[in-house]
């Protein structure tokens, strides 16, 4: 038998082997290390942390010792040298014929170049070789996917922004043969559609925006299907806000049938974020 660890998750260093641009709106990051074949993933809106070095280092100052208290050590370090923490989501885990693992990750690009965040700078100008780390699960059943349709739910309604766009892909991924799905997915330009492969009975509306109707207005204006709803809602968090309140007052969903997520907030930075947090 063997032993679960005492951890479901684990730090992994990892070093880039190539990117992509995927559109307009995504860099894509393929990385690689020499443990990532212990990665696991619990599909769906599998999330980890990413640690970027600061200007000027090699790699990223980690919190030592790297156990369960790492994140108050983490945030007790200098600002100016601790690593640059991000929470991202799986966009594959792929095994290869040698024995190697590779781990995409796609990375919005907020800004332009200077006033982008430091992980979207940093995906610009990612090189192979270049060094980062990894705090990713070691075990399945992990806590770290948030789409979790209970039972008895007929259909699922999904709604994303470009920042939620490799959760999303993930979770229609996941989703069994036949599940229906309405899904929308906003996103900057034309050119930053993409492949979405599922086996679900999935409907996808892509919302261009500053040109079509916002999440918001398509959602409240669409007609949905009968039965019993599960509901996916992640992107910036007021317009999260905003699609929650409309799902429970206007359709009657059951809050407890919600999952609603920011992923990130117009005009704050992550790190604004966490110290309202502290």
């Amino acid at each position: 038998m063997t032993e679960r660890p005492a951890l479901p998750y684990g730090f992994f260093d990892v070093h880039v082997l190539r990117t992509e641009r995927i559109g307009t709106a995504l860099i894509r990051v393929t990385f690689g290390g020499d443990r990532l074949g212990d990665l696991v993933t619990d599909g769906r809106d599998q999330r980890f942390k990413l640690f970027l070095p600061q200007p000027g280092q090699e790699t990223p100052l980690l919190p030592e010792p790297l156990d369960e208290g790492w994140y108050a050590r983490w945030r007790a370090q200098d600002p100016s040298t601790r690593a640059v923490m991000r929470t991202y989501t799986f966009r594959a885990l792929r095994r290869l014929p040698d024995g190697t693992t590779e781990l995409d990750v796609d990375f919005v690009q907020h800004g332009d170049a200077t006033h982008s965040g430091p992980a979207s700078a940093w995906s610009r100008t990612a090189r192979p070789g270049d060094r980062a780390a990894i705090l990713a699960p070691v075990v399945t059943d992990n806590g770290g996917a948030d789409y979790r349709p209970p039972a008895g739910t007929d259909w699922t309604l999904i709604t994303a922004d470009e920042s939620a766009l490799p959760a999303v892909a993930g979770i229609l991924a996941w989703l069994p043969a036949g599940m229906p799905a309405r899904v929308w997915i906003e996103i900057p330009h034309p050119d930053d559609i993409q492949p979405l492969p599922t086996a679900a009975d999935a409907d996808i509306t892509w919302l261009i925006r500053d040109t079509d109707p916002t999440l918001t207005d398509a959602v409240s204006t669409a007609t949905l299907p009968p039965g019993t709803p599960y509901a996916w809602i992640a992107g910036e968090a007021g317009t999260v806000r905003a699609l929650r309140r409309h799902l429970v007052n206007d359709r009657g969903i059951d809050r407890k049938a919600i999952t609603f997520t920011g992923y990130w907030r117009k005009g704050k930075t992550e790190e604004q974020l966490l110290d309202e947090l502290a």
